[in-house]
């Protein structure tokens, strides 16, 4: 079944976030993930915001999208991705989650 890696994120540092990007790409490709959607999020029911609302924190989703569940754990928990987890700390307020 499908699996989804979906992050919410936004930048604090542009070109941190350049070079994060670049080498989060070859990554998700070795895993076979492929990037579905990235861009900016926008609430639609307002009035029902709440406190804990992830637009309130976070400017952009990512959504990519893996084979099955175990490879996109298999992805996330590589030495090559985490080895760039400095980097994103660096570069991104985020929060990633798993969906499939």
């Amino acid at each position: 079944m499908t699996a989804y890696i979906v992050v919410d994120l936004t930048p604090i540092n542009a070109e941190k976030m350049q070079e994060y990007g670049a080498a989060a790409a070859v990554t998700v490709a070795e895993h076979g993930g492929e990037f579905v959607v990235k861009g900016p999020i926008s609430v639609l029911n307002p009035d029902e915001k709440t406190s804990m609302d992830p637009a309130d924190q976070y400017a952009t989703k990512v959504i990519i999208q893996f084979p099955d569940h175990d490879t996109a754990l298999a992805w996330y928990n590589s030495d090559a991705y985490q080895a760039i987890i400095p980097t994103r700390k660096l570069a991104m307020k985020s929060q990633f989650h798993i969906i499939g």
